[in-house]
């Protein structure tokens, strides 16, 4: 390979992969245990074990590939990422919280985005030995298969909903069950592509470490997921929080879902118009 050309989705993905299992041992040895933990200033908790697995993979992932940008949710921003090619997007434990009450769905989700959309990305669940993957262009894969989604026909969607979004959904007549609120957002994203639920909705200020691995997989498996306010996710800009985001396998729940999202927690431009007419 000559030293300029750059290394396939599919090789991207390998290392993702390897990364995600050596990160999900390190977890899953705090995992059910004593664990140091605290609030950050947006009021999230982290445990030192998050802290931990983003340094195991600042490490590695940057050894790996030196010329990659990087941003994670446990390291300081850094602007430099936004002049790079292709950045890492990391989220060393997403469902922290779940964590820490000793749930086993949390995450290691890790992503590799170019110009702006993931073009590799891993969901692994550890505890659960559940590995979710796709690269652009690849299809998605959970454990090593394609994914299939498998839903009983004639049963109701299921979409976990936070309770002013699940009222707007039953005023507009939606016929659903409220599914399981998984604490992983990457995870509940996810069980849209293998049929475990039908919808799964964010209130505004997810990031991209939360998303971006989630939305190839989504995409790449032909699940429809967009911010309902700007359509399909941009990544690493310089704002890396989005609007309020849907992932829904039936189209015809669109409409609704948007609907509902958008009227319970607006859209960025709308508000700031709001905010400045009220100052």
């Amino acid at each position: 390979m000559a030293p300029n050309t750059p290394t396939s989705f599919e090789t991207d993905l390998e290392l993702l992969r390897s990364s995600a299992v050596a990160a999900g041992i390190i977890a899953s040895g705090y995992f059910r245990r004593s664990l140091k933990t605290w609030t950050k200033e947006n009021a999230s908790p982290v445990s030192e074990a998050d802290i931990v697995v983003d340094k195991f993979l600042f490490a590695s992932l940057l050894a790996a590939r030196p010329d990659y940008g990087w941003l994670s949710e446990e390291t300081a921003d850094n602007a430099e990422r936004l002049g790079k090619k292709r950045v890492f997007v990391v989220d060393p434990i997403d469902g922290t919280r779940g964590f820490i009450k000793g749930e086993d769905s949390w995450t290691v989700s890790l992503a590799v985005v170019e110009d702006g959309r993931p073009v590799a990305g891993v969901v692994y669940a550890p505890i659960r030995d559940e590995m979710y993957d796709a690269c652009l262009g690849g299809g998605a894969r959970l454990n090593g298969s394609p994914i299939k989604r498998s839903r009983r026909p004639g049963t109701s969607p299921l979409i976990p909903a936070p309770g002013a979004v699940h009222q707007e959904m039953q005023a507009a007549g939606l016929d659903y069950a409220r599914g399981p609120a998984y604490p992983s957002l990457a995870y509940r994203l996810v069980q849209v592509a293998t049929g475990k639920l039908d919808g799964a909705v964010a209130r505004r200020g997810a990031q991209d470490w939360d998303i971006a691995a989630a939305a190839l997989i989504l995409t790449e498996s032909g699940q429809d997921f967009a911010d309902v306010c700007t359509g399909y996710p941009q990544f690493n800009k310089r704002d890396v929080r989005h609007g309020a985001l849907a992932a829904l396998a039936d189209p015809s729940l669109k409409p609704v879902v948007h609907a509902a999202l958008i009227k319970v927690y607006g859209c960025p431009a709308e508000t700031a118009i709001s905010n400045a007419s009220q100052s």
